[in-house]
């Protein structure tokens, strides 16, 4: 069996785990024998006996839940990779760059000004903050000179930048009781979603892994720089606005669903090349499925670490993803 072979097993198996450890704990224990009649009346018409609370649990709380998470993480490192091809960049990630502080700033615009409604509108405001944040952190860190580190440097400016515009917005428009909703979310949260949100993350992360998929090769090139990218044949320009706008579009989805979740794009992928090595094609699928299945675990710690309290799902993400940081940052110091 190959490296991608063994590696997509052992995904599989920890994301079959993962979400049976979702569905089957939290405050209200299922039973797995009452987890598999549920599914089975649900997705087979039987008619097996079931209490309705526990059915309610089990589809319509944690197993949307779970898919939901499955499609943000798998969103995330999939974003990962592709920024970190692009810009040559072990450190770019969405969080980092502040693609996901632009997003949050959309997307809470168009709540408190109430400029739309549903998460598709939601998604759309998401889109737009996220294509402004990647404008101005391009424009900065272009005009700051080139080198990986002024991209991270203006990707820290860019956040902190929206994330101020958010909180004034917030503390200027909204209700106390939509402040507390609205800052809880931002930390990253999945207590809200149901079947509809997975029915919009869902056809987004298969448009956005077929496209990535398609383009492994030139994201391969790119490796080697853009000269030599085009050199290959690679439509440079064309590549970059493409896959440029597809992260945004993937973070937007997230961010407007689940808030802000940090460190996903930046651990999964470099996790996930160790096992499978640098080539794009089998990164990227090897990384969504790793992500899928971490996403899912955080989100059940973040429900059992303390007794009757759900914790933000961002707040597990950075206990595993800051580590993680400080090595590559320690790692790249050693390359200079």
């Amino acid at each position: 069996m190959t490296g991608l072979g063994s590696f997509v097993l052992a995904g599989g198996v920890a994301l079959t785990l993962a979400t049976c450890c979702a569905v089957l704990f939290g405050e209200i224990s299922v039973t797995p024998r009452e987890a598999l009649s549920t599914l089975a009346n649900r997705l087979f018409g039987l008619d097996l006996a079931v209490d309705p609370i526990r059915d309610g649990i089990v589809w319509h709380y944690r197993l949307s839940r779970a898919v939901v998470a499955m499609c943000a993480g798998a969103s995330l490192a999939i974003c990962g990779v592709v920024l970190q091809a692009l810009l040559r960049n072990p450190l770019a990630e969405p969080y980092l760059l502040g693609i996901s502080a632009g997003a949050s700033t959309g997307a809470v615009l168009v709540i408190v000004l109430a400029l739309g409604a549903g998460a598709v509108t939601v998604s759309a405001g998401a889109m737009a903050g996220a294509l402004l944040a990647f404008g101005f952190v391009a424009v900065l860190s272009f005009g700051a000179g080139r080198g990986a580190e002024r991209v991270i440097l203006a990707g820290i400016a860019g956040s902190q930048l929206f994330n101020a515009a958010t909180s004034f917005i917030v503390t200027s428009s909204a209700s106390a009781e939509q402040t507390r909703g609205i800052m809880f979310w931002l930390l990253g949260s999945l207590g809200g979603v149901r079947w509809p949100d997975a029915g919009l993350a869902l056809p987004v992360l298969l448009v956005g892994l077929s496209v990535c998929l398609y383009r492994a090769r030139a994201l391969d090139a790119f490796a080697f720089g853009e000269d030599a990218a085009a050199s290959l044949g690679v439509d440079v320009a064309r590549v970059r606005v493409e896959l440029l706008g597809l992260t945004a579009l993937l973070t937007a989805c997230v961010v407007s669903i689940v808030g802000a979740v940090g460190f996903v794009g930046l651990v999964i992928p470099h996790a996930t090349r160790f096992f499978v090595g640098p080539a794009h094609g089998r990164l990227i699928l090897g990384s969504a499925l790793a992500g899928a299945a971490f996403m899912v675990l955080a989100d059940v710690l973040s429900r059992l670490v303390l007794p009757g309290q759900v914790l933000p799902i961002g707040v597990i993400t950075a206990l595993f993803g800051a580590p993680a940081f400080a090595v590559l940052l320690w790692r790249s110091r050693g390359r200079q």
